[in-house]
């Protein structure tokens, strides 16, 4: 996989990922929790864990710049809106269907 864009803040992260068709999300989310997980606790940082879930969307080639965008303006961005009302909202606007009891575990 390639990371096209990394940002977020304290309580989340935005990964833009170029992911080959042989490799899943699901598969590409386990190796790289595991391995960031294991190089913060190498880092010192004992206390850093990721939750059980994740959020995956695909775009369309259409969508790369504003995407990029997107996630380059995080803080910005969520000095207007936190990430749970916003995560809630990208659900609604796309007809998404969710339970709330395991959106946020």
């Amino acid at each position: 996989m390639k990371a096209l864009a990394v940002g977020g803040t304290e309580d989340h992260i935005h990964l833009l990922l170029s992911l080959p068709s042989s490799l899943s999300i699901a598969k590409a989310m386990r190796e790289l929790k595991s391995a960031s997980s294991r190089w913060m606790h190498e880092s010192g940082v004992n206390d850093f864990e990721w939750q059980e879930g994740y959020g995956a969307f695909s775009i369309g080639h259409a969508q790369l710049e504003a995407t990029l965008a997107y996630i380059a303006r995080q803080e910005e961005h969520h000095r207007k809106r936190d990430y749970q009302q916003e995560f809630i909202a990208f659900l609604k606007k796309h007809h998404v269907e969710y339970d709330p009891r395991y959106v946020w575990g």
